[in-house]
Formats: C-alpha cells, structure tokens, sequence
C-alpha cells in the first residue's frame, strides 16, 4: 500500500482533490482533536460500528494507533492518504512550510501542487506493508489450493539484549536500491523451487523504526508445515545475509552504524 502524509493549510483538502487521480481503492485518514471522537456508546465497549444494508459502514473506538491502523488498511487498500500528521515516519507533502518529520514534496499552497506528477511521486516512495497483507496475498496465489500451511516470521526492534545494555529506541534502515529488492526476488524464486513450497513473500522496511515496532516479514506458502517452517527459516537467514541492507542503531547513550562496530 503506497502512503502519503500531507500536513498544513488545506491538507484535507488537497488529500480529497488527489484521491481520484489514484488507480486504486484509497483510504483517507485524518488526524483529529482528542475530544472528536467522542461515542454513545458504553465504557465497557472498546469498539462501536453502524452499517447499512449497502455494506457502508462508520466505527469509532479507543486504543488505535497509526502503525496499527496503516497494517490494518494494506490488507484492504491500495493507497491510504494522511492529513496532520507531521510526526508519522511516512513520506510527508508540506503546503506552507509546514514542518513534518519526512518531508518529500514542498508547495506554497494546494492550486501550486501538479497533481498528476504527486501520483506519479506516490508510486516511488517505499510502500507500507504490513505481515498481514503478505498472509493475504499467499492465500489468493493460484496454488494456494495445494497448501495446508502458512509459515511467517517476524522480526522487530528489541530493545536490549541483556538487562546491563543501554535500550535502544530505534533502528534506521537503509538498503540498496534495486539490488535489495532483486536480491530478495532471487531468494524468493530460489526457495520457491523446492518441492511443497508454492510461494515465498519477503518485505524488510526502511527508514526509521522504533523500539518494538515490525522490522522484517517472511511468509512462505507449502503444502504442509514441515516443508514451511524449514523454508521460512532458510528465507530470513538468507536475507540477513545476502541483501544489501544497512542499520543505524540509537540508544539512550549513542548513534551508530552497526557495520562499523
């Protein structure tokens, strides 16, 4: 799912003129005042849904964050637009001047935006997706009807390894263009040769992630779980090792690059 943030003067606005540019279901978020999202309903629920008997739908609940909602949408849409939210790590339009954490795109005001060159922008920022959108796509692949299993693995941001290290508070990835991705491409079609094995996924993120928060995906479709689980293993050992990946760690105490410790 690609994603856009775009904060300042009119950012709902603009978020609302681009939308049909986009080839794709788009989902559109707004960022709220705390009190917006008031509901009727009881303390003791966590959620509250309304829905028509055409499939439209509302829902207002508590204990969501942006991260979760992101994964949430890139199992269902293709594009999702952000407005106000200058501190999300997603790639950020500023109108104004307005200060953003990933500024990408500038302009004075919302009629100074090309919106046919921002949707071809759109389609070259690193795509947000999430573990369950790659479960998603193995069970729609055309031999998924031979599969009984489905084997993922996760990796995140840890914090320490031992009770005396200084906590880390995030990790910042960077991978060469082109050569990370067709590298993990080869990996994929390599371990997809094995017998049993219909189709391997494989996504790492870039950019900024903070402590806890999802790193590095691996999802491997078999016919049974023994052939799934060696698979899923070989494929995140693989790629450790063959893509060109690097990571800047910060702690409380510092900043480095691991590979030149």
């Amino acid at each position: 799912m690609h994603v856009l943030g775009v904060v300042g003067p009119g950012a709902t606005v603009l978020c609302e003129r681009l939308a049909p540019h986009l080839d794709g279901r788009v989902a559109t978020v707004e960022s709220l005042p705390h009190d917006a999202a008031e509901s009727d309903a009881p303390d003791s629920v966590s959620g509250a849904y309304g829905l028509t008997p055409a499939g439209k739908w509302v829902a207002v609940g508590a204990d969501r964050d942006l991260d979760g909602l992101l994964d949430e949408l890139s199992t269902r849409y293709d594009y999702a637009l952000l407005s106000g939210f200058p501190d999300a790590h997603i790639p950020t339009l500023s109108l104004g001047d307005t200060d953003a954490e990933n500024v990408v795109v500038s302009a004075d005001g919302t009629n100074e935006v090309d919106l046919d060159k921002l949707t071809a922008d759109i389609e070259s920022f690193e795509p947000h997706i999430s573990l369950e959108a790659l479960v998603e796509q193995a069970k729609t692949d055309p031999q998924a009807e031979y599969a009984g299993a489905i084997a993922t693995f996760t990796g995140r941001v840890r914090a320490k390894e031992s009770e005396d290290d200084a906590p880390t508070t995030s990790l910042e990835f960077e991978k060469y263009d082109g050569v990370a991705e067709s590298t993990m491409a080869t990996i994929s079609e390599e371990l997809e040769s094995r017998d049993g094995v219909y189709r391997v996924l494989m996504h790492h993120r870039v950019g900024v992630i903070e402590d806890g928060q999802d790193i590095v995906f691996v999802v491997v479709l078999a016919g049974h779980r023994t052939e799934a689980f060696r698979t899923v293993e070989d494929g995140i050992n693989r790629l450790k090792d063959e893509v060109p990946i690097f990571k800047k760690e910060t702690t409380v105490d510092e900043q480095f690059w691991v590979h030149e410790r």
